[in-house]
């Protein structure tokens, strides 16, 4: 009989997925463990040192580099995608970053305009590989966000605003994804998820196996869905 682990493997054996923002700790979690399920994993990120450190550290995986608020680069980014690896089946948002502190006078423009990059990112991102998601069997978009989201605190205001619309936009991609399938009435396969942390250190782990569960649900039960990530303490 067939364990639920290696039922879960079949779901994601030989998919594309792609980790934009990926050099980070969680991108390198997520890289393991989604090589170590069959998938085919391309981290992209912005820095040619963090990238080869990937590369080293996660054999097998495949890196490039690509500025993700740059709309341009990231169109050439997906073409290079689909001539050298083929068309996407899953993608992992990980462009991000913290500022905050100092009550709503320390909200700066300058700290804005850094965390918008991650929304500027999101966007660019998720147009470019729309299709590719839209007309997978299976296709998954998922996103780190915050708590913060829940409950935003005067300290992490600038924060707390990026990370709602990044969530604002998510559900209007499942949306999309969802009349996609209704217009053409199939059943849907693409699903739009956001994860929801305190704060992602520690949890890396935890991170990478929700993402790779995603294939274990049909995507009608998972698109528009918030899911926790919690620690065990």
């Amino acid at each position: 009989m067939m364990t639920d682990v290696v039922a879960m493997d079949e779901g994601v054996r030989d998919r594309l997925v792609l980790l934009a923002g990926g050099t980070s700790a969680a991108g390198r979690s997520a890289a393991r463990v989604l090589l170590d399920a069959g998938t085919r994993v391309v981290v992209v990120g912005s820095d040619d040192d963090r990238l080869a450190s990937v590369a080293a550290e996660v054999p097998g995986v495949a890196v490039r580099r690509c500025d993700l608020t740059d709309s341009d680069a990231v169109d050439a980014l997906r073409d290079h995608v689909h001539s050298a690896h083929g068309r996407v089946d899953g993608l992992l948002h990980l462009v991000g970053g913290w500022r905050g502190g100092g009550g709503l006078a320390g909200q700066s423009d300058d700290d804005f305009a850094f965390l918008l990059r991650s929304l500027t990112a999101l966007r660019h991102v998720s147009r470019a590989f729309d299709d590719d998601l839209r007309t997978s069997d299976a296709g998954r978009l998922a996103i780190v966000s915050s708590t913060s989201v829940a409950r935003p605190l005067a300290g992490g205001a600038n924060y707390a605003t990026v990370k709602a619309a990044s969530e604002t936009w998510v559900r209007a991609v499942g949306q999309g994804y969802a009349k996609d399938a209704r217009d053409a009435a199939r059943e849907p396969t693409a699903a739009a998820v956001i994860f929801r942390v305190k704060s992602l250190t520690g949890l890396e782990d935890a991170l990478a196996a929700s993402f790779l569960a995603l294939w274990d649900d049909e995507a009608a039960v998972l698109n528009d869905v918030v899911i926790g990530i919690e620690g065990t303490d």
